[in-house]
């Protein structure tokens, strides 16, 4: 058997710099830091962070007044931050800088008096913090079908936005529908869908037409991961998302002899090398990267980290 890597894979720059944030935390403030919901979607990132002194908490009435509490990469709504100030905590915007560009972009579609088109998963905690930014009408989108449902104020006047780890095809499908039934559509100039998911999912496209099974190490909880699951079976063939090793199930590899290895946004790199030595471990005999482009986007710390 061959493993050959895709690339890029794990980590992007906005899960790197929030689990930075929470590191950095404990260093100034020591321990517990309080966190608002999971700083990013791994198992095993929490549970590294929850052992050097991080709690994780899903309501802020569960920190006590005056500790120090961070909000997740995915975002939250403004009455969040609202309560937190009321119930006396310090606070520590981990947002991702790309999520909170959309949420500047539903603030000025409001503005000008546009209702607001939200392409995500409902109740996840990006849309649901997205949608927490509006001052006017916001409506969240799933499907191409429930555009032809919608009830918006004035036609002319609609713009949209992007949950930013969506699947670029099933993205372009709600686009086009929405496209088609409000022609004068505000959009960004681009997708909202950040460059990590795209890079992630267009090597995972690359990388299924050179193998024969697709291992995605990330948490069935994360979105991005989901989605280069689901852009590799697209391709037709079988592609598992995983934890860890531990997951693999070895008839998975039976008939197989290049096994395709990548690794959602939020997972780290040890998480790949264990499950290549699992992997060497059953039957592989070489390791390979494929060609791709190296990211070299970073993100500064918020300034009160400094």
């Amino acid at each position: 058997m061959e493993i050959v890597l895709a690339r890029p894979r794990g980590f992007c720059a906005g899960v790197k710099r929030a689990i930075s944030i929470v590191s950095r935390a404990l260093e100034l403030h020591g321990a517990p830091v309080y966190v608002l919901h999971e700083i990013v979607h791994n198992t095993h990132v929490i549970n590294e962070l929850t052992a050097n002194g991080a709690v994780f908490v899903e309501q802020l009435e569960d920190v006590p007044a005056g500790s120090v509490t961070i909000f997740s990469a995915h975002g939250v709504s403004r009455a969040v931050v609202e309560r937190a100030a009321m119930l006396g905590l310090r606070t520590i915007d981990a947002t991702c800088p790309l999520v909170a560009q959309v949420h500047r972009r539903v603030i000025a579609l409001n503005q000008k008096n546009y209702d607001v088109l939200v392409i995500g998963h409902k109740g996840h905690p990006e849309v649901e913090g997205t949608c927490g930014h509006a001052d006017g009408a916001v409506q969240v989108l799933s499907s191409p079908e429930e555009v032809e449902t919608l009830t918006v104020t004035d036609p002319a006047k609609v713009g949209c936005v992007t949950q930013t780890t969506l699947s670029l095809d099933d993205t372009a499908e709600i686009l086009a529908a929405i496209r088609r039934r409000f022609p004068a559509i505000a959009e960004p100039e681009r997708t909202d869908i950040c460059f990590a998911t795209t890079n992630r999912q267009k090597a995972v496209r690359r990388l299924a037409g050179m193998v024969g099974l697709v291992l995605v190490v990330g948490s069935k909880s994360s979105s991005n991961s989901n989605r280069l699951r689901e852009v590799a079976k697209s391709q037709g063939i079988p592609a598992y998302l995983i934890d860890d090793a531990h997951e693999i199930d070895s008839a998975w590899l039976n008939g197989v002899r290049r096994i395709g290895l990548t690794a959602g946004a939020s997972a780290p790199e040890h998480l790949v090398t264990e499950t290549i030595s699992w992997l060497r471990q059953h039957g592989a005999v070489s390791v390979t990267e494929m060609a791709g482009d190296e990211e070299k986007v970073s993100f500064q710390l918020p300034d009160m980290m400094s």
